[in-house]
């Protein structure tokens, strides 16, 4: 795989300093530039930014679709780990108390996409999916 670029994600949320604790001390990533109305993180070398909205937050519509037996939130956005950095996000997640929309699992099991994944949201209700494959090479596969 060539080296990618960074992405950038805007977010809304409710409570700028919840999602501060969340994103900092719970998921590890390191604060960046940062006002009182908004802060990035560096969301494994990609930029994800915070932003006090609460009306939007208020106003957000959530739903789910089924994919292998789960019902996936969606909205959501997230990363993909190589396998070790997963289970060891897992496990500091499961030491943390978060609760698990779906909870880390290996999904499309024996199939090209198998993959592992886990669910959860942040203070604010934004779901996030965080997966890994044993060969990232078949993140696209179809057969």
């Amino acid at each position: 795989m060539t080296q990618l670029s960074p992405f950038h994600l805007a977010f809304p949320v409710d409570n700028l300093q919840a999602a501060r604790t969340f994103w900092g001390e719970v998921m590890g990533c390191k604060e960046g530039r940062s006002t009182q109305d908004w802060c990035d993180f560096d969301f494994y070398g990609h930029q994800i930014v915070a932003h006090q909205a609460p009306a939007i937050v208020a106003k957000a519509g959530h739903g789910t679709n089924p994919v292998d037996g789960d019902d996936v939130p969606v909205p959501h956005f997230g990363i993909v780990l190589d396998m070790a950095e997963w289970k060891e996000l897992a496990e500091r997640l499961i030491e943390k108390g978060v609760e698990f929309d779906i909870p880390p699992r290996v999904r499309f099991q024996g199939q090209p996409g198998e993959q592992a994944t886990m669910f959860f949201r942040d203070p604010s209700g934004n779901a996030i999916e965080i997966k890994a494959f044993a060969d990232r090479s078949k993140l696209f596969a179809t057969e």
